[in-house]
């Protein structure tokens, strides 16, 4: 459904901000991106969706949609060629939602600009999609009269009014407390499902990911480390930073001993170290590591940036 090849995001006469990143999502898949806040996950997100701020730019690689390039079309151009079909969550509700505007009137400018021929039932509609309760009362709404679970729904019934083929949700459950945050990630695989269309979540939780993702890719300074189905990464992980990640997830078994962290903070773009990025971070690694690593294949369904020092964990029995 949604194709991504060797993409490159550049600021304009400066560095690269997403080096070299490729994956694919096919209908009724979630695919989760995870790593650190800094490692280019919201910048790949928006070179996706044709929202990069003046200055930057995708320099490199191609954006497929259902087979159609759409690398350098801009919103409206997208909509115009009918290849629109790709839609965002982003992460507070508050700050994208207009203020002053009911939530009948958000929604139906969303529904006229891809359907102008669908009526006001529309509207409501969605909100009995996104499972809002007495939807005819909340269409005349102000943003502020909601709570921030029921705004984040509204947020997905407006991106659902394009009918999209694939969905982005960049951190749509941050700001909320964990109850609403395990509805709205319910409610985001039931649409998945029922809709058949592709999904790609953005956050940097990974338990969030063990619970809502199919397969799951890991992105530092900018790159792609590792990428596999959920299952084998969380039981194996090859690459030095994905096993770290996991490493500093709580342990309910492990009493009062202190979390395990990863030293530093990742590169920023212009600063990526000579060889593997992860190294000046790393404690497997060596001078050899500065060498330079390249992907590599490690099976028809994983992928993971040589590594000279990989972690060969076992899958337990």
């Amino acid at each position: 459904m949604l194709s991504v090849e060797n993409l490159v995001v550049s600021v304009r006469r400066g560095p690269e901000i997403v080096r070299d990143v490729s994956f694919e999502i096919a209908p009724g898949e979630i695919l989760g991106l995870v790593g650190e806040s800094g490692s280019g996950k919201s910048m790949t997100s928006l070179a996706l969706m044709g929202l990069l701020s003046p200055g930057i730019d995708i320099t490199g690689g191609a954006v497929r949609l259902d087979g159609t390039d759409i690398t350098h079309l801009q919103p409206h151009q997208r909509v115009a060629r009918n290849c629109g079909k790709v839609a965002m969550i982003f992460q507070e509700p508050m700050t994208s939602l207009n203020p002053v505007l009911r939530i009948r009137e958000q929604l139906e400018e969303a529904i006229n600009v891809h359907d102008p021929r669908a009526g006001p039932e529309r509207a409501r509609e969605l909100l009995d999609m996104v499972r809002i309760p007495d939807a005819g009362h909340q269409l005349n709404a102000y943003p502020h009269e909601l709570s921030g679970g029921m705004r984040q729904r509204v947020m997905i019934a407006i991106a659902l009014a394009c009918r999209p083929q694939v969905l982005i949700a960049d951190e749509p459950t941050t700001a909320l407390d964990v109850t609403v945050q395990r509805q709205v990630l319910g409610l985001i695989r039931e649409l998945c499902d029922s809709l058949h269309m592709g999904v790609l979540f953005i956050t940097h939780d990974l338990g969030v990911v063990a619970q809502l993702a199919d397969r799951v890719a890991v992105m530092y300074a900018g790159k792609l480390c590792e990428r596999a189905d959920v299952g084998p990464l969380f039981r194996a992980p090859l690459h030095p930073y994905t096993n770290g990640l996991l490493a500093c997830l709580p342990d309910p078994e492990s009493g009062n001993a202190a979390f395990e962290t990863i030293p530093g903070a990742a590169p920023r773009p212009g600063a990526i170290p000579e060889g593997c990025p992860f190294s000046p971070r790393c404690n497997r690694a060596q001078e050899t590591c500065r060498s330079g690593p390249v992907p590599e294949a490690h099976g028809p369904e994983r992928q993971v940036a040589v590594c000279h020092f990989p972690v060969r964990q076992e899958a337990p029995a």
